[in-house]
């Protein structure tokens, strides 16, 4: 395997660098007929639409904006001339902790005899005092505008809006579509946490909902009672191969879910490692082609709050046989010193591999890690076939590789969560 060191990186393996966009950071990076979408982490950032026809030369051909300045459009998906973006509260982890203002400053006004001042509650809720004020205006401000919404993108340069759905709760975080429905996690009233809902596009300017999938527990309106803390189990996102939907649910494993018939989605099993791994789980894929003359499924996990001792976020090699029966077949971990920015601060381990199949191979963002190109030829016993570390974003200690999307050229996308996407040619 030759090392080499190219313009823009720290190291990389068999693989050539082509371009490097200074684009805002992003959450997912789709590429279609020659055009990357890419959906950006912070309002007033959107959507940009680039035309990668020669990757060697990128060029900007299409910007679209959020709705409104406390939301983030940071996933895009594409099938046929439609496109969907999410609408989602921007800083909605933030936001959650003023929901909790109310109980905090009773709690702390018992104990204390006296109203407790911003910097008390700051304290006790995680933030800077600073931010008690903007917790205060997010709550009475509220918020509605979460959901989704279709574009067509037959002139990929611009975009014309068919439909703004709106949801529920934070609203809409990643999804699957294809040309006739879009598999959306989203909250929606009476549910704790993201559930899966499913909507038809055959009319794209009026999405139809047809069906709901859920956690048991998550439909509290229905008398349903949660067995976990706040959100802790839902829907990530689910992704169809045929007729079934492989789920990822966070720290409730991966979940596969029949959807013969749409309107009746029906839960065929599940796989959950929580205890004892500690990283959630971010994305339940089924290979379409067999590997070695085997049905492979692959989960990845996502670096979230890592704790020192503990094992990184990696990805998970599935026997996928019985769709009702997932089992372990091997994983994939990378090691601290395969990148010098791993305690460098930020994240560390993994996050996202591309959603669909390039062979053998799978192409997997690793946050400070970069890009790991992972051959599974072997099921058993997959083997590093290429890499490709960024150099971090001008003032950032690391980068951040996000998301990674892959072209029927062999062109890959590499989308920083902090700023910038390269595009890249695997050689190996």
């Amino acid at each position: 395997m030759t090392v080499h060191v190219p313009h823009g990186a720290l190291a990389s393996a068999n693989i050539r660098p082509l371009a490097r966009l200074d684009l805002p950071g992003g959450g997912e990076v789709t590429i279609k007929d020659g055009f990357a979408f890419v959906g950006h982490m912070s309002p007033p950032d959107g959507t940009t639409i680039l035309d990668i026809a020669d990757p060697a030369r990128p060029r900007i051909v299409g910007r679209i904006a959020p709705p409104d300045p406390f939301s983030h459009t940071h996933k895009v998906k594409v099938a046929g001339d439609l496109m969907i973006t999410n609408v989602e509260r921007h800083r909605r982890h933030f936001h959650r902790k003023g929901e909790r203002l109310a109980a905090v400053t009773t709690e702390l006004a018992a104990r204390l005899d006296r109203p407790p001042t911003d910097a008390e509650l700051a304290a006790t809720l995680g933030v800077a005092s600073g931010d008690v004020a903007d917790l205060r205006a997010g709550l009475a401000r509220g918020y509605d505008a979460g959901g989704f919404r279709v574009w067509d993108i037959a002139d990929p340069a611009n975009p014309r809006q068919l439909a703004y759905v709106k949801t529920g709760g934070i609203g809409v975080h990643r999804f699957d579509m294809d040309e006739r429905y879009a598999y959306i996690s989203t909250e929606m009233e009476g549910y704790v946490g993201n559930i899966l809902v499913i909507y038809d596009l055959a009319d794209p300017t009026l999405p139809r909902e047809v069906a709901r999938w859920h956690l048991p527990g998550q439909h509290v309106a229905a008398g349903e009672v949660l067995t976990w803390p706040g959100q802790r189990h839902r829907l990530h996102h689910a992704l169809r191969v045929g007729d079934i939907l492989w789920a990822a649910c966070w720290y409730a494993g991966g979940y596969t879910i029949d959807i013969s018939d749409i309107a009746r989605p029906r839960t065929l099993g599940s796989y959950n490692y929580h205890p004892p791994f500690p990283e959630p789980t971010h994305t339940l894929f089924r290979l379409a082609e067999k590997i070695a003359g085997r049905d492979i499924a692959l989960i990845v996990d996502e670096e979230h709050e890592h704790t020192p001792g503990q094992p990184h976020a990696f990805l998970w090699v599935m026997d996928a046989a019985d769709p009702a029966a997932l089992k372990p077949l091997s994983t994939f971990h990378l090691a601290e010193s395969a990148s010098p920015y791993a305690r460098a601060g930020g994240r560390f381990g993994a996050h996202q591999f591309q959603e669909r199949q390039i062979g053998s191979l799978v192409f997997a963002s690793w946050f400070a890690g970069g890009l790991r190109v992972i051959d599974l030829a072997d099921p058993e016993t997959p083997r590093e076939a290429g890499y490709f570390i960024p150099a971090p974003a001008p003032g950032h200690a690391a980068p951040q590789s996000n998301d990674v999307d892959v072209d029927p050229r062999g062109i890959v996308a590499l989308l920083d969560r902090d700023r910038g996407l390269d595009l890249l040619a695997f050689e190996g």
